[in-house]
């Protein structure tokens, strides 16, 4: 491999005045003279060979060159930090789990399979992160994540190595707001005809499933909302919106948290949960504590 003269300081000082956007902020943050980390940045472009920056007006800009070395600066120094954490966690006898959750798993399904890992003797550090399944699976196989806690397994045939473990499958329930839940009760399902519904975006596994029970039952209700985030959803419904489906195991804790009443059950609309992981056998100590307390019935799904 060519050796090009780069070093972590050079990369370092370029990081830190792409974040800042001047040469002049960058001196400060650093403590540092101007003229010092202005010779550090064009020593690295030379060792590169590439400009990373370009003057645009008064402000410094990022050339197509610097945005690709800042993507990569960003995990070297992200990485260079979990590093020093996880260290640090060693000698403290915690550990780390790094989990990834879907933006359409209801959070009290995650706090729920999470909550387990809260009873170990050994403590654990969690490190949640939430985003789409897809870009979270991308992370996972980069080793970024332990686990990604999602609604849907991997698709088979994909490239990436990466294994769906089922964890429960819960039948659902319409919930709503109680006045919301009281006016739409009576009469369920066959009386929902005009009913304000808020519902997942199509790209959620559960949508299908809903509206072919939708279609069963001849039901053409009235779709105020659709949302990809899960926890915007649940707000909209705690708020009276419109009525909601949700798992059938959650039923208490969205009564208590969310004021949610049960408008009617939904026996035919299963929601199944997954964790995905790199392994086809889960080994992380905390993640196997999240399938230990799903086999012994932890969330009573029906």
């Amino acid at each position: 491999m060519k050796n090009t003269g780069m070093n972590f300081r050079h990369l370092y000082y370029f990081w830190v005045v792409a974040k800042e956007g001047s040469v002049t902020r960058a001196a400060e943050r650093l403590g540092l003279a101007i003229q010092t980390v202005s010779t550090q940045l064009a020593l690295l472009e030379q060792a590169i060979g590439k400009a990373l920056f370009m003057q645009q007006g008064r402000r410094l800009v990022l050339t197509e060159s610097g945005r690709l070395a800042l993507a990569y600066a960003d995990q070297i120094f992200l990485l260079g930090e979990q590093l020093q954490e996880a260290l640090g966690e060693a000698d403290s006898g915690k550990t780390r789990l790094t989990v990834g959750i879907s933006d359409s798993l209801p959070k009290l399904t995650a706090f729920r399979l999470l909550e387990a890992t809260m009873h170990l003797p050994n403590p654990v550090r969690l490190v949640c992160y939430e985003d789409q399944f897809e870009a979270l699976l991308a992370d996972l196989a980069l080793h970024k994540l332990d686990v990604v806690l999602t609604d849907r397994s991997v698709r088979s045939g994909t490239t990436l190595r990466v294994f769906s473990h089922l964890l429960f499958e819960s039948e659902t329930i319409v919930v709503g707001a109680p006045k919301l839940a009281a006016k739409w009760a009576a009469g369920f399902p066959g009386k929902l005809n005009g009913a304000p519904f808020l519902l997942p975006t199509r790209n959620n596994a559960l949508r299908g499933r809903i509206d072919e029970w939708f279609e069963l039952h001849d039901v053409r209700p009235d779709v105020v909302g659709e949302f990809e985030d899960n926890a915007l959803l649940n707000t909209f419904g705690r708020r009276g919106a419109g009525l909601f489906f949700a798992p059938a195991a959650l039923a208490s804790d969205l009564a208590e948290q969310f004021g949610a009443l049960l408008v009617g059950p939904v026996p035919q609309v299963r929601e199944q949960f997954y964790a995905i992981s790199n392994e086809r056998k889960i080994k992380h100590p905390a993640v196997e504590a999240i399938l230990s307390a799903v086999h012994q019935g932890a969330f009573n799904a029906p």
